[in-house]
């Protein structure tokens, strides 16, 4: 497997190259790990550092992150992000997206951001997000959320008996206990320990309690 993070020495600075092919919060660890190495690298003169995304565009959070790493060490000034088909190397905010639709076997719908499909996904269908992924419908296929490593991606359905869940890279195949009588209401999936995991809905404040709805949240 190619490295997450390769650093080049170059007439202008330092240019860091940047795997688009590895979740970015595997190639983030990378470069905080290479970053406190130690090595006397860091500790010379101010040098212009270049970052080089590959296809991959970032949140502004993911941004922040990275600039964070690279402030450990003053010396390291950050002179341009950029990415190699000229897009804007920052992702706009669309927030959560509206489709509808059935996803019908042989299908793939893919999205960047959360996702909200109203409608079914049947088996052999897959729907693919960056984000999270609620589906108001029976989801019988593959769904694939955080698909670029937010491990804090959930997958939700009012019918969930998917063939295949995934979460970044976390996959999990169904149990027995899935069954008709297993999962009935709308249930959503997440990763607790390295594994994926299924509750109610009505649970979901327990794991993100930063989004739970408060009763006298406008009140005077």
């Amino acid at each position: 497997m190619k490295p997450g993070v390769h650093i080049k020495g170059t007439k202008a600075g330092l240019l860091f190259l940047l795997n688009e092919s590895r979740p970015f919060s595997t190639v983030l660890s990378e470069l905080k790990s290479k970053l406190e190495d130690g090595s006397n690298l860091w500790d010379g003169p101010d040098t212009r550092v270049l970052i080089k995304l590959g296809k991959r565009q970032i949140t502004r959070d993911e941004e922040k992150e990275m600039r964070r790493l690279f402030s450990s060490h003053k010396n390291l000034i950050i002179h341009s992000i950029e990415t190699s088909n000229g897009r804007p190397y920052l992702v706009e905010d669309q927030g959560i997206q509206i489709l509808t639709g059935t996803v019908r076997s042989g299908q793939i719908l893919e999205h960047r951001g959360d996702l909200l499909l109203l409608g079914d996904v049947n088996p052999g269908g897959t729907v693919r997000s960056t984000g999270s992924i609620y589906v108001l419908g029976a989801l019988r296929g593959l769904a694939h959320a955080g698909g670029e490593g937010d491990e804090e991606a959930i997958i939700a359905a009012s019918s969930l008996y998917p063939t295949q869940l995934r979460i970044a890279g976390v996959v999990s195949r169904p149990p027995d206990e899935w069954g008709e009588s297993g999962v009935t209401g709308m249930n959503f999936a997440y990763l607790v320990n390295g594994q994926i995991a299924v509750d109610k809905m009505h649970h979901l404040n327990r794991i993100r309690p930063e989004i739970e709805w408060k009763g006298n949240r406008f009140r005077s």
